[in-house]
């Protein structure tokens, strides 16, 4: 599919949606419309139906797919299902980034999945970063109301201009508004998709206590659904496939209404568990982007720090190993 082709697809799809983001309209697309492997060799296996893919992490690697194209803002999709059992150091991620463009200054929108011991459940964590702040680290972390090991589950991002929000099975969990003092450790550069498994043995499960047991390999990640709808910039001249009516659509459709952001409350009220808005041992002033909710600030305070990893920037050989950017345990 050409560029100018994709462009108007999507002014198309995305007029008429401004009224409630209708995430069932949305096309998905075949794996090879969109998506190109990005390491793992016989680890990532395409589906006979060119919609599902089946990524891998045993002893020789882990694997992963990025997209063909590069975006600058958009919707971007897929229901993953979770490897089961014992899963501590695993690590699956659903991500965008332009660290192959921008080393020293690169942006990020995250999905991680933490895989846990027998018995205790995945954990999901986002995180945002632009133009380089990974010291600072913009992490939350929630339990689930399912099992994401028992079937597929729809996990979303929508990045505008102004908003960024993820979505689990179509509803809401968290919501970043763009502040002016926020600068640009907002996203703004145009970023690809990608989605890995990986060894993350080093931090990901109690703070590296518990990792990767190839025991239990292979570890098997499934995705499916995939939506990749966003505004695609032209590689050559850097032109974004979002002008005038489509980028407004995109910014009026990351307005939550108001049954989503009740569903998002409720949502965070049962199932969030860290917040960097509520941790003091890090942030001694809360940033600018953060709202306090009293309620969540009794419950979440953080009188430990939590360890944390970050999604490497080479993914050539799978047994990635990521630096902590602070020290400290996390409870399971």
């Amino acid at each position: 599919m050409g560029f100018l082709t994709r462009f108007l697809v999507f002014v198309s799809l995305f007029t008429g949606l401004v009224s409630g983001f209708a995430l069932q309209r949305l096309p998905l697309i075949q794996f090879d419309e969109g998506y190109t492997q990005l390491f793992g060799d016989q680890n990532l296996i395409v589906h006979r139906d060119g919609k599902s893919v089946r990524l891998t992490l045993d002893e020789r690697t882990g694997s992963g797919f990025v997209s063909n194209d590069i975006y600058l803002h958009g919707f971007f999709s897929s229901s993953i299902k979770l490897p089961a059992d014992y899963s501590a150091g695993v690590v699956i991620a659903f991500y965008m980034s332009n660290g192959d463009m921008y080393e020293k200054n690169h942006d990020e929108i995250d999905f991680e999945f933490l895989g846990n011991i027998r018995g205790k459940e995945w954990r999901i964590q986002t995180n945002i970063y632009g133009n380089g702040s990974t010291h600072l680290g913009r992490e939350e972390r929630y339990n689930l109301w399912f099992d994401p090991t028992e079937d597929f589950h729809r996990y979303s991002v929508l990045w505008s201009h102004s908003h960024i929000i993820f979505y689990v099975d179509d509803v809401p969990i968290r919501e970043v508004k763009r502040t002016a003092t926020m600068g640009g450790d907002f996203p703004a550069k145009p970023m690809s998709l990608y989605a890995t498994i990986w060894d993350g043995s080093k931090w990901a499960t109690n703070g590296g206590k518990y990792g990767v047991n190839y025991k239990y390999a292979p570890y098997i990640a499934q995705f499916t659904d995939l939506i990749l709808h966003g505004c695609a910039v032209d590689p050559t001249d850097k032109i974004s496939s979002c002008e005038d009516g489509a980028a407004k659509n995109l910014r009026v459709a990351s307005e939550i209404t108001m049954s989503e952001r009740n569903k998002m409350k409720s949502f965070r009220r049962k199932h969030l568990t860290y917040s960097y808005c509520y941790d003091h041992t890090r942030y001694k002033v809360v940033l600018s982007e953060c709202v306090v909710n009293p309620e969540e600030a009794k419950r979440l305070r953080v009188y430990d720090p939590v360890t944390f990893g970050g999604i490497p920037h080479r993914h050539r050989h799978g047994k990635h190993r990521s630096k902590s950017r602070f020290d400290g345990s996390e409870s399971i």
